[in-house]
Protein backbone atom coordinates (compact mmCIF):
# COMPACT_ATOMS: atom_id res chain seq x y z
CA UNK A 1 0.00 0.00 0.00
CA UNK A 2 2.41 2.61 -1.20
CA UNK A 3 2.07 6.30 -0.54
CA UNK A 4 4.27 9.36 -0.46
CA UNK A 5 5.00 9.23 3.24
CA UNK A 6 4.89 12.52 5.08
CA UNK A 7 2.69 14.35 2.61
CA UNK A 8 0.12 11.55 2.71
CA UNK A 9 0.05 11.51 6.52
CA UNK A 10 -0.26 15.30 6.62
CA UNK A 11 -3.19 15.18 4.20
CA UNK A 12 -5.03 12.61 6.32
CA UNK A 13 -4.36 14.69 9.43
CA UNK A 14 -5.68 17.79 7.66
CA UNK A 15 -8.84 15.94 6.63
CA UNK A 16 -9.26 14.78 10.22
CA UNK A 17 -8.78 18.27 11.67
CA UNK A 18 -11.43 19.56 9.30
CA UNK A 19 -13.91 16.82 10.17
CA UNK A 20 -13.17 17.27 13.88
CA UNK A 21 -15.01 20.61 13.58
CA UNK A 22 -18.31 18.75 13.10
CA UNK A 23 -20.66 19.95 15.88
CA UNK A 24 -22.63 16.70 15.59
CA UNK A 25 -21.31 13.83 17.68
CA UNK A 26 -21.53 10.06 17.92
CA UNK A 27 -20.81 7.98 20.99
CA UNK A 28 -18.11 5.42 20.25
CA UNK A 29 -17.08 3.10 23.08
CA UNK A 30 -18.50 5.55 25.59
CA UNK A 31 -16.76 8.61 24.16
CA UNK A 32 -18.53 11.39 22.24
CA UNK A 33 -16.66 12.12 19.01
CA UNK A 34 -17.30 14.35 15.96
CA UNK A 35 -19.62 12.40 13.69
CA UNK A 36 -17.78 12.93 10.39
CA UNK A 37 -14.40 12.21 11.96
CA UNK A 38 -15.76 8.84 13.08
CA UNK A 39 -17.16 8.22 9.60
CA UNK A 40 -13.88 9.11 7.88
CA UNK A 41 -11.90 6.68 10.02
CA UNK A 42 -14.46 3.94 9.42
CA UNK A 43 -14.03 4.52 5.68
CA UNK A 44 -10.27 4.11 5.96
CA UNK A 45 -10.60 0.99 8.10
CA UNK A 46 -13.02 -0.66 5.66
CA UNK A 47 -10.88 0.26 2.65
CA UNK A 48 -7.88 -1.42 4.28
CA UNK A 49 -9.98 -4.55 4.78
CA UNK A 50 -11.54 -4.52 1.34
CA UNK A 51 -8.52 -3.48 -0.72
CA UNK A 52 -5.20 -3.65 1.19
CA UNK A 53 -3.36 -2.49 -1.93
CA UNK A 54 -5.52 0.60 -2.50
CA UNK A 55 -3.78 3.42 -4.34
CA UNK A 56 -2.91 6.68 -2.61
CA UNK A 57 -5.66 8.66 -4.42
CA UNK A 58 -8.23 6.04 -3.42
CA UNK A 59 -7.09 6.20 0.22
CA UNK A 60 -7.33 9.99 0.15
CA UNK A 61 -10.81 9.85 -1.41
CA UNK A 62 -12.02 7.38 1.22
CA UNK A 63 -10.82 9.59 4.07
CA UNK A 64 -12.46 12.71 2.60
CA UNK A 65 -15.70 11.05 1.41
CA UNK A 66 -17.91 13.14 3.73
CA UNK A 67 -15.58 16.05 4.44
CA UNK A 68 -17.48 18.96 6.03
CA UNK A 69 -20.77 17.28 5.12
CA UNK A 70 -22.62 18.97 7.99
CA UNK A 71 -22.29 22.35 6.24
CA UNK A 72 -24.56 21.21 3.36
CA UNK A 73 -27.68 19.92 5.17
CA UNK A 74 -30.44 18.02 3.40
CA UNK A 75 -32.93 20.51 4.88
CA UNK A 76 -31.56 23.23 2.57
CA UNK A 77 -33.07 21.38 -0.41
CA UNK A 78 -36.67 20.71 -1.43
CA UNK A 79 -38.32 17.52 -0.15
CA UNK A 80 -38.81 14.57 -2.46
CA UNK A 81 -36.63 12.66 -4.89
CA UNK A 82 -35.54 15.59 -7.12
CA UNK A 83 -34.40 17.59 -4.09
CA UNK A 84 -32.54 14.58 -2.74
CA UNK A 85 -30.76 13.96 -6.03
CA UNK A 86 -29.69 17.60 -6.28
CA UNK A 87 -28.42 17.52 -2.71
CA UNK A 88 -26.34 14.40 -3.39
CA UNK A 89 -24.91 15.85 -6.60
CA UNK A 90 -24.00 19.12 -4.89
CA UNK A 91 -22.49 17.23 -1.95
CA UNK A 92 -20.20 15.19 -4.21
CA UNK A 93 -18.95 18.37 -5.89
CA UNK A 94 -18.54 20.11 -2.52
CA UNK A 95 -16.52 17.22 -1.09
CA UNK A 96 -14.34 17.14 -4.21
CA UNK A 97 -13.66 20.87 -4.05
CA UNK A 98 -12.98 20.86 -0.30
CA UNK A 99 -10.61 17.91 -0.54
CA UNK A 100 -8.88 19.52 -3.52
CA UNK A 101 -8.09 22.69 -1.59
CA UNK A 102 -6.54 20.70 1.26
CA UNK A 103 -4.54 18.47 -1.07
CA UNK A 104 -3.18 21.50 -2.91
CA UNK A 105 -2.13 23.03 0.42
CA UNK A 106 -0.27 19.81 1.23
CA UNK A 107 1.66 19.95 -2.05
CA UNK A 108 -0.15 17.40 -4.19
CA UNK A 109 0.14 17.66 -7.97
CA UNK A 110 -2.79 18.48 -10.21
CA UNK A 111 -3.13 14.96 -11.62
CA UNK A 112 -3.45 13.41 -8.15
CA UNK A 113 -5.93 16.05 -7.03
CA UNK A 114 -8.01 15.56 -10.16
CA UNK A 115 -8.03 11.81 -9.60
CA UNK A 116 -9.21 12.15 -5.99
CA UNK A 117 -11.93 14.54 -7.12
CA UNK A 118 -13.08 12.16 -9.85
CA UNK A 119 -13.35 9.40 -7.27
CA UNK A 120 -15.34 11.60 -4.89
CA UNK A 121 -17.75 12.55 -7.67
CA UNK A 122 -18.14 8.81 -8.44
CA UNK A 123 -17.40 9.39 -12.12
CA UNK A 124 -17.31 6.11 -14.00
CA UNK A 125 -19.16 3.97 -11.47
CA UNK A 126 -19.35 0.37 -12.78
CA UNK A 127 -16.59 1.21 -15.30
CA UNK A 128 -13.71 2.52 -13.17
CA UNK A 129 -12.55 -0.17 -10.70
CA UNK A 130 -11.41 2.37 -8.09
CA UNK A 131 -14.67 4.31 -8.22
CA UNK A 132 -16.47 1.00 -7.77
CA UNK A 133 -14.26 0.09 -4.81
CA UNK A 134 -15.00 3.42 -3.16
CA UNK A 135 -18.74 2.88 -3.68
CA UNK A 136 -18.48 -0.63 -2.24
CA UNK A 137 -16.73 0.73 0.86
CA UNK A 138 -19.33 3.49 1.26
CA UNK A 139 -22.09 0.86 1.18
CA UNK A 140 -20.29 -1.46 3.59
CA UNK A 141 -19.72 1.31 6.12
CA UNK A 142 -23.39 2.26 5.89
CA UNK A 143 -24.63 -1.29 6.36
CA UNK A 144 -22.26 -2.14 9.20
CA UNK A 145 -22.38 1.08 11.23
CA UNK A 146 -25.45 3.11 10.28
CA UNK A 147 -28.14 0.85 8.87
CA UNK A 148 -29.67 -0.32 12.15
CA UNK A 149 -30.25 3.23 13.38
CA UNK A 150 -31.43 4.35 9.93
CA UNK A 151 -33.85 1.43 9.74
CA UNK A 152 -35.47 2.39 13.04
CA UNK A 153 -36.67 5.64 11.43
CA UNK A 154 -38.03 4.26 8.15
CA UNK A 155 -40.98 2.18 6.95
CA UNK A 156 -40.15 -1.46 6.22
CA UNK A 157 -41.21 -1.40 2.57
CA UNK A 158 -39.19 1.73 1.91
CA UNK A 159 -36.17 0.15 3.57
CA UNK A 160 -36.36 -2.91 1.35
CA UNK A 161 -36.23 -0.65 -1.70
CA UNK A 162 -33.27 1.28 -0.32
CA UNK A 163 -31.30 -1.89 0.36
CA UNK A 164 -32.08 -3.25 -3.12
CA UNK A 165 -30.68 -0.07 -4.66
CA UNK A 166 -27.67 -0.18 -2.36
CA UNK A 167 -26.81 -3.77 -3.26
CA UNK A 168 -27.31 -3.09 -6.97
CA UNK A 169 -24.67 -0.33 -6.82
CA UNK A 170 -22.10 -2.75 -5.43
CA UNK A 171 -19.73 -5.10 -7.22
CA UNK A 172 -20.27 -8.87 -6.84
CA UNK A 173 -17.43 -8.97 -4.29
CA UNK A 174 -18.87 -6.00 -2.44
CA UNK A 175 -22.29 -7.66 -2.27
CA UNK A 176 -20.70 -10.85 -0.99
CA UNK A 177 -19.09 -8.87 1.83
CA UNK A 178 -22.33 -7.03 2.54
CA UNK A 179 -24.40 -10.20 2.76
CA UNK A 180 -21.94 -11.73 5.21
CA UNK A 181 -22.01 -8.82 7.68
CA UNK A 182 -23.13 -9.79 11.21
CA UNK A 183 -26.13 -7.45 11.22
CA UNK A 184 -28.80 -7.23 13.89
CA UNK A 185 -31.63 -9.77 13.24
CA UNK A 186 -34.09 -7.06 12.17
CA UNK A 187 -31.60 -5.55 9.72
CA UNK A 188 -30.65 -8.97 8.38
CA UNK A 189 -34.33 -9.73 7.75
CA UNK A 190 -34.67 -6.55 5.68
CA UNK A 191 -31.61 -7.46 3.61
CA UNK A 192 -33.04 -10.93 2.97
CA UNK A 193 -36.36 -9.42 1.88
CA UNK A 194 -34.52 -7.07 -0.51
CA UNK A 195 -32.61 -9.96 -2.05
CA UNK A 196 -35.74 -12.11 -2.31
CA UNK A 197 -37.49 -9.37 -4.30
CA UNK A 198 -34.63 -9.04 -6.80
CA UNK A 199 -33.77 -12.07 -8.95
CA UNK A 200 -30.53 -10.40 -10.07
CA UNK A 201 -29.10 -10.46 -6.53
CA UNK A 202 -27.53 -13.55 -4.93
CA UNK A 203 -29.17 -15.02 -1.84
CA UNK A 204 -27.49 -14.30 1.53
Amino acid sequence: MGNSGGRFRRALAAFDRTNAEDPNTECVEGVEQPKELVYARRMTAWLHRFDPQASEPLQLAARSQHIRRWTVPRSDYPPGRPGYRRWRTDLAQFHAETAGVILKEEGYDTDTINRVQKLLRKEGLKRDPEVQTLEDVVCLVFLESYFTDFASRQEQDKLVGIIRKTLRKMSPRGREQALSLPLEPEAQAIVKRAVAKDSDLPSP
